[in-house]
């Protein structure tokens, strides 16, 4: 276990900047997520950790090591790769104990570092098996008990879920944190998958064009994005255009004209440098606002009447879309859980939506933003 730190990395492939004078620290025992849509750089970050890929630039500590030149041999790392990258011709025994056997450990401790590896992620029984004999998550564990055998200090995954199913990936994606909490390993993990992030982490480092565009813990990435890129990559969020034009100082609550005549509040206090008159988002997530028929009275802020345009029965919720006339997007994302003991508004009828004034987010200086609801 170790603690891993990459300070002002830099990595090129031609005029493309893959990194861009990326700053990270992994605490000791942490599991750490690197999250992002393809192209963000995050696969690369991984494979300038491992050794693999050499930074045209900065410096890469593991405790007070500068590992930054090492080959990936002498990093004492574990790697898991999106293929899984086993030996198709091995057995299970063999895969697992090949690095074992390039570090040239005595035939006695391979025997026991793989049998007691093999069940720890619960692969007892299955030594003499080919991977084409196993199943997709099998084939994923054995390529887990390959890099873990080593004993590494740092353990590195880069999409390890990615080839599996819906209903697999949350099975084995719960084991590898239940196996990384047990074993304590500093662990870095790469995946595009919001859900699969925010479900395992300890925390999260959300990137985009090759920078690091905030790192805190699951919560925090979600409930309080820090700007127009992690609000709208995290989730499903609804988007309204407007111009910021009151803050009541005393009740911190901010109001925003919107393109299409609407009125929109949201709590908020003055940050520095902040002027009346500029053009803002306020974003909202679907679980957070409320949906009645027409006929229920309510005289809360920030109420619309609309239309309901599409209802979608997800199993643990129904996604509403609500047509607004006031909204320039046109379209509100609502979604109502544990819908079974809730009347549920069929398409085409009226209905009532409220948005709580704490729910709403502004999102400052983004007078280019296409807004509109994002899937």
């Amino acid at each position: 276990m170790v603690e891993v730190r990459l300070k002002d990395v830099v990595k090129r492939y031609g005029e493309t900047v893959a990194v861009n004078h990326v700053d990270l620290k992994v605490e000791d025992g942490e599991f750490y997520t690197l999250l992002g849509p393809s192209g963000c750089g995050k696969t690369t970050i991984l494979r300038i950790i491992a050794g693999f890929v050499k930074p045209d630039q900065g410096i890469i500590y593991f405790g007070d090591k500068d590992v930054t030149y090492l080959p990936p041999y002498e990093r004492n790392t574990g790697m898991v790769f999106q293929t899984y990258a086993l030996w198709p011709h091995m057995s299970v025994h063999e895969n697992v104990a090949y690095g074992l056997k390039l570090r040239k450990v005595s035939r006695k401790e391979v025997e026991r570092r793989v049998k007691e590896t093999l069940e720890i992620v619960g692969l007892s029984g299955v030594e003499k098996r080919v991977p084409a004999e196993l199943s997709g998550g099998q084939q994923q564990r054995v390529a887990l008990a390959r890099a873990l055998v080593i004993e590494p200090e740092v353990l590195l995954l880069d999409e390890p879920l990615s080839n599996l199913d819906a209903k697999l990936r949350v099975q084995t994606r719960t084991e590898i944190r239940k196996l990384q909490k047990r074993l304590g390993i500093t662990s870095i993990y790469v995946t595009h998958d919001q859900e699969e992030a925010l479900s395992i982490s300890d925390r999260v480092a959300v990137m985009n064009q090759g920078s690091v565009q905030q790192v805190g813990i699951p919560k925090e990435i979600y409930e309080n994005p820090l700007n127009y890129f992690v609000t709208d990559f995290i989730g499903v969020v609804n988007f309204f255009k407007g111009k910021l034009v009151e803050i009541d100082a005393e009740k911190g609550i901010a109001t925003v004209n919107l393109r299409n005549g609407g009125v929109l509040r949201a709590q908020h206090t003055m940050e520095q440098g902040e002027k009346l008159g500029v053009d803002v988002l306020l974003a909202v997530r679907p679980e957070t606002i409320q949906i009645h028929p027409p006929q229920v009275k309510t005289d809360a802020p920030n109420t619309y009447k609309g239309r309901v345009k599409v209802v979608s029965y997800l199993g643990n919720a129904v996604r509403y879309e609500v047509g607004l006339d006031e909204v320039e997007s046109g379209i509100l994302k609502v979604d109502v859980h544990n819908p079974k003991d809730k009347p549920v508004i069929e398409e085409g009828e009226e209905a009532l939506v409220v948005i709580p004034l704490d729910s709403l987010r502004i999102v400052h200086g983004l007078e280019d933003v296409k807004v509109g609801v994002k899937p």
